[in-house]
């Protein structure tokens, strides 16, 4: 059967590169993002545009994510695979530089956006009995990361958690949960860290890498729940 995989955050990054690599494989991908030129662009790539399903949002809209997910159901037959993957971070993340409107967002996406997306995934994988879902969670998500900062490492030890608690409360309903765990990942998100070299870029964890990590878990023996995978460069 040919299964169909939701990816947030699609528009670039992690959230692009997991598209096209799902994509590559055979999947139908609906791709959801703010931008949705920048979701055309990435669907424009895929090896059959037919095979792409361009839904523009924003995570934090609960009704929206809610429509979309039931928009995606009747065209690919199924929701079969989530991939989580929007978020952000900020530049002001230390307690020194306390910011509460760009905290308040950052948590409102990171966290209350991701629950909104998982809501409106539920019933339909319930019905299924059958679902997969994949978080971008963070090295931040498992370990403290002064360098991730604080509303962001807390936004994604949430995140790490709530799938924690989808495998816990839904494998009864043959739902599966995986938090993907990456320190540094050479996406625009790393990039806008204060002080990042980006000479250094090439020797992170590239985004294709985790689209390959994503793949993986996806293709995982369905009585098996892959909880939790974490990653890092090569320490030199």
């Amino acid at each position: 059967m040919q299964k169909t995989v939701w990816v947030t955050g699609a528009g670039s990054g992690i959230g692009a590169a997991v598209a096209l690599g799902f994509a590559r494989a055979g999947f139908r991908v609906a791709l959801t993002g703010r931008g949705a030129q920048a979701l055309e662009d990435i669907a424009a790539a895929f090896p059959d545009r037919k095979m792409a399903l361009v839904v523009a949002g924003d995570v934090t809209d609960r009704q929206g994510m809610a429509e979309a997910a039931q928009r995606i159901v009747a065209w690919g037959d199924g929701l079969h695979i989530l991939c989580n993957n929007a978020g952000l971070n900020i530049p002001r993340r230390r307690w020194a530089d306390l910011d509460w409107e760009s905290w308040d967002n950052l948590l409102n996406i990171n966290v209350t956006g991701a629950l909104n997306v998982i809501a409106a995934c539920l019933p339909v994988m319930r019905a299924q009995r059958d679902g997969i879902m994949i978080h971008t969670s963070s090295w931040a998500g498992r370990f403290h990361s002064p360098n991730g900062g604080v509303a962001y490492g807390a936004s994604k030890h949430a995140l790490s958690d709530i799938s924690a608690s989808l495998n816990a409360e839904e494998g009864a309903n043959g739902i599966r949960s995986t938090a993907l765990c990456p320190a540094e990942v050479a996406t625009p998100l790393l990039a806008k860290r204060p002080g990042f070299d980006v000479s250094t870029l090439a020797d992170m964890i590239q985004p294709e890498d985790m689209a390959q990590t994503a793949l993986y878990v996806a293709n995982m023996n369905p009585s098996v729940a892959v909880h939790e995978i974490l990653l890092a460069p090569v320490r030199k």
